[in-house]
């Protein structure tokens, strides 16, 4: 791993924590001067956990049905439904049998839900849930594709978000811009970076980093 990644831990939760590292990155709709690593919280269990007791505290009083897990957040996604069904005798969600649902993505990168699945949303207060919120394009796409199969969206929630509302929710989120002052996403077409003639060293998504 590049040795400029640094430590980036919560102020309430040492154990919910990520990796940054300055540079010039892209991805499918920005270029950023920052690269946000969440390996950690999203694969090993007891960070995962860590990571999803901080957002259940602000999901206690919200009654959840099913949460939508986007960028391979299905681990942080299955312990906040067990902290909010099971953890908290104060949680509105106790007792729920809460799905834990990854879409699917097809041709046109629209998000859906085969038939399978779509009990899961139809009738359900739904909660989206993000690894990192930068435009906020995938999730204001995933809240489409949950009204359009008939469910209702209850919250948002990410590691991280550089937006604070999309289509009037609010995000809750761990880490802000706040956290990382020097974080900037740019259009392709209006990167000053690129106009340095800085090249781009990697391409980045959800999955992590290539570099070029």
């Amino acid at each position: 791993m590049d040795a400029r990644l640094e430590d980036l831990r919560s102020t309430r939760n040492p154990k919910a924590r990520i990796k940054v590292m300055k540079g010039h990155f892209a991805t499918s709709n920005s270029h950023l001067n920052t690269y946000i690593d969440m390996s950690t919280v999203k694969t090993r269990h007891n960070n995962a956990r860590e990571t999803a007791k901080e957002l259940a505290q602000e999901y206690a009083s919200t009654f959840v049905n099913s949460i939508v897990c986007l960028e391979e957040t299905e681990v942080i996604g299955t312990f906040l439904a067990e902290l909010l069904s099971d953890g908290n005798p104060m949680s509105l969600s106790v007792g729920n049998n809460i799905s834990v649902i990854t879409p699917e993505f097809n041709g046109m990168g629209q998000i859906m839900f085969r038939d399978n699945k779509q009990r899961m949303i139809k009738d359900q207060q739904t909660l989206i849930l993000a690894a990192s919120v930068t435009t906020g394009k995938t999730v204001r796409r995933a809240i489409e594709s949950v009204l359009y199969y008939g469910g209702s969206i209850c919250g948002v929630a990410s590691i991280f978000s550089a937006v604070t509302k999309i289509r009037g929710i609010e995000v809750k989120t761990i880490f802000t811009s706040r956290d990382l002052p020097e974080y900037h996403a740019y259009d392709p077409s209006d990167c000053p970076m690129c106009k340095a003639g800085q090249r781009v060293e990697a391409l980045v998504n959800s999955y992590g980093y290539s570099k070029l």
